[in-house]
């Protein structure tokens, strides 16, 4: 079934029994069944298709059948009568257990009679904008958490629910400046915290590198965005990788460019496709975007993979911009290369920061450098000024700690050597999963996560956000589906391996025991 396609024939039927989604959940409540506000939103915008129950009483309610609301029945339909709702009251009581309802009816005025209330929309710019990270499963994990249930998270990474600590020294040093950092700093950010992020990258390799050349940030998420505004204009295109992590592509829409995905190969240990990236170049390509270490897939580049795609980007007169913020969490002995050390004449800029290195996700500190050939980017850097400014600077405190963070002692070392609990709990899990049948993975090489593959025809599974919500209703597990990352297929999951193996153990015997007689309806 067509998910578009639902949307638009839910919305044909609503229309005809000029019902809007508020009377849906009215006339559900009435007939002894619960609908949630954002369930209903998500079916007409389009994100999901409902259980074969919930498209039932849908049905039944719109007097459709479920196969013509399913776009599988061609008959007319026969609009039902509408009996309007009474009246709500301004201030709405709870409507089920789940969370507050606020209808879209007008307000009665005595004197003046029924009043329409102005309604102010989210911005048509959202409309294809995707965030699952935290998005409706997660949504719906939240629900069930206030009613109490204990919930097995494995969607997000922050390393800090799960016992991963701040380095005393990083805490001792921000308590020591803070009656220091009260006022704004430079809009780039402190002297010292860029010194410190230029040494590192020249150490990394990456050329043409001065003071003027970083940009601190409230996490690396606020200068992508910044990046985004920067450099598109409506209809630019930006090549991203797929998977992703969503804020890329979310910041390309927004800014009006256009995101073009190129394929991540899985049979290839998750590298990209050099060959697909070159065919959805077009002149209105302006950058391609690496996300080196991978996440969701774990993946860790090699420099002739990397040489690839500086040969591409050289070629077609690329923009390159690589976010490496897991560049600290490489395992197995291997070694992270910078892009932008090998591609001196072309212009790049490399994002990276504290929050997975130092597991101080909480402090919103990340970076960027610019480097390599800047001459043909003036204008950019001049957007980019501009932008800077008018947020005037980033967490001065946060700041502050970038110095001892990146010179100071390497508490993240111990965790990804063999015996390091992240090394450990990577090996856990790739091989946890890889034991379920049905389930293939690929094994990561830095980072915190892990991508498996589902046979769909196994389980019959058409849809990966409703595997995630029936995994999340049945076991209490609450994990990102591929689509959450742009991925096109409904046939892969991301796992965070950063709980303690106790703690994954349960999860994937739980897993596994529910894909024991999982088939999608």
């Amino acid at each position: 079934m067509d998910q578009n396609v639902f949307a638009e024939q839910l919305k044909i039927a609503m229309d005809a029994a000029g019902m809007k989604q508020a009377d849906l959940i009215h006339a559900a409540q009435e007939e002894g069944h619960k609908l949630w506000k954002s369930q209903v939103s998500q079916y007409v915008s389009g994100k999901t298709i409902p259980r074969p129950d919930v498209m039932q009483l849908l049905a039944e309610l719109l007097n459709v059948t479920p196969e013509w609301l399913g776009g599988e029945e061609s008959a007319p339909m026969t609009p039902p009568e509408h009996k309007p709702s009474e009246p709500e009251p301004l201030v709405h009581e709870v409507q089920n257990d789940f969370e507050p309802f606020n209808t879209n009816e007008p307000a009665v005025s005595d004197d003046q009679g029924s009043v329409p209330i102005r309604q102010f929309k989210k911005s048509s710019k959202l409309d294809s904008v995707l965030y699952d990270v935290r998005g409706p499963v997660v949504d719906e994990a939240a629900r069930m958490e206030s009613h109490g249930m204990r919930i097995l998270k494995l969607n997000i990474g922050n390393p800090a629910p799960f016992g991963f600590r701040t380095p005393d020294e990083v805490v001792q040093d921000m308590r020591h400046q803070l009656p220091d950092c009260e006022g704004y700093s430079d809009s780039k950010g402190l002297f010292s915290a860029r010194k410190a992020i230029m040494q590192y990258s020249q150490i990394k390799g990456l050329p043409n590198v001065d003071m003027d050349s970083i940009y601190t940030g409230n996490g690396v998420s606020e200068l992508i965005n910044l990046c985004m505004q920067a450099l598109l204009d409506t209809g630019d295109e930006i090549l991203i990788p797929s998977p992703d992590y969503p804020l890329w592509t979310a910041c390309a829409t927004l800014a009006g460019g256009t995101p073009v995905h190129y394929i991540c190969d899985e049979q290839a240990e998750w590298y990209p496709d050099i060959d697909d990236i070159e065919r959805k170049i077009t002149p209105r390509t302006k950058a391609i975007v690496i996300i080196n270490p991978n996440n969701p897939t774990g993946a860790l580049y090699p420099r002739e993979v990397l040489q690839q795609i500086v040969d591409v980007a050289r070629k077609h007169q690329l923009m390159i911009l690589s976010d490496e913020i897991y560049d600290r969490l490489v395992m197995d002995d291997l070694e992270h290369v910078s892009i932008a050390s090998l591609a001196p004449d072309l212009f790049c800029i490399t994002f990276s920061g504290l929050s997975k290195s130092h597991m101080i996700a909480g402090y919103r500190i990340g970076w960027m450098v610019l480097s390599g050939e800047k001459y043909c980017a003036q204008d950019f850097i001049l957007g980019l000024n501009m932008l800077s400014n008018m947020r005037l600077c980033s967490n001065v405190p946060a700041q502050s700690i970038v110095q001892t963070a990146l010179w100071g002692h390497q508490s993240v070392r111990n965790y990804v050597v063999p015996g390091g609990r992240v090394c450990e709990q990577r090996d856990y899990v790739y091989k946890a999963l890889n034991d379920i049948p049905g389930i293939t993975a690929v094994k990561p090489r830095a980072a915190f996560y892990i991508f498996p593959k589902i046979d769909v025809k196994k389980f019959n599974i058409t849809n990966d956000e409703q595997f995630a919500l029936d995994l999340l209703h049945e076991k209490r597990i609450l994990l990102v589906p591929g689509k959450g990352f742009n991925w096109g297929s409904p046939d892969h999951f991301r796992v965070v391996y950063l709980p303690r193996i106790e703690v994954l153990s349960e999860a994937m015997g739980q897993l596994g025991d529910f894909l024991s007689h999982y088939r999608q309806a």
